[in-house]
């Protein structure tokens, strides 16, 4: 099978930046362009990154030069850091839909999304409804493919401190035996393998997958 080029979105976060170490030693990936508003840090040169510094907030520099068989998207920010509802939005859905179309406009046939349990474009939180409303948005572009990863709380070393995650953390570490899988908070790297394998296996069709779904994907 040829190697493939992929985007990824979303590079210097948490389930980024493990997607970026996994598809720069990737077989099947032989061409990684990210798009980010910094640079990205400690990752050693490679011959087949290429790291495109961008602003997000005009499009018409950058959204005819994402041609790409695949698109990561693990782009995402917190309302703290976004600073109000209409800032979030532009991040979590706005860029990355913008992103989705012109990829999609110039060839792409598979989109895999980093979403969230609870996910809903009817519902009640605005971060869940955000989400949904994404999804929502990406599946009717038509691509080959959809895979949307839906994870719990997501463990991980941010730069930033989080007191619920934090917390979160502690409690899930002592009382995850006692949670249904498709619930328990969910590692970074976990969520991460499993979009490379589904990357690298690249299924025609739409999915959904939870965090019992994904551990069962990278095999923990």
């Amino acid at each position: 099978m040829p190697k493939r080029t992929v985007l990824l979105l979303g590079a210097t976060g948490l389930v980024g930046g493990y997607l970026l170490d996994g598809l720069l030693n990737a077989e099947f990936c032989g061409r990684v362009v990210t798009l980010t508003r910094s640079a990205i840090k400690n990752v050693e040169a490679a011959a087949k990154l290429d790291s495109r510094l961008v602003d997000f907030e005009r499009p018409e520099k950058w959204r005819d030069q994402v041609a790409a068989d695949l698109v990561l998207c693990a782009m995402g920010t917190t309302m703290k850091k976004a600073g109000s509802r209409e800032a979030f939005r532009r991040v979590d859905f706005d860029y990355p839909l913008t992103a989705a179309q012109a990829a999609r406009n110039q060839g792409c046939r598979h989109f895999l999304l980093v979403s969230a349990m609870g996910a809903n474009p009817g519902a009640r939180l605005f971060y869940n409804r955000v989400k949904g409303e994404l999804e929502a948005a990406i599946l009717t572009l038509e691509f080959d493919s959809v895979s949307i990863f839906r994870p719990s709380l997501l463990l991980g070393n941010r730069p930033e401190f989080r007191l619920g995650e934090a917390l979160g953390q502690v409690l899930g570490r002592r009382t995850s035996y006692l949670i249904p899988k498709r619930y328990r908070p969910i590692h970074a790297s976990t969520v991460a393998k499993a979009m490379l394998r589904i990357a690298e296996q690249d299924p025609m069709g739409n999915r959904i997958l939870t965090s019992a779904d994904i551990a069962g994907l990278a095999g923990v």
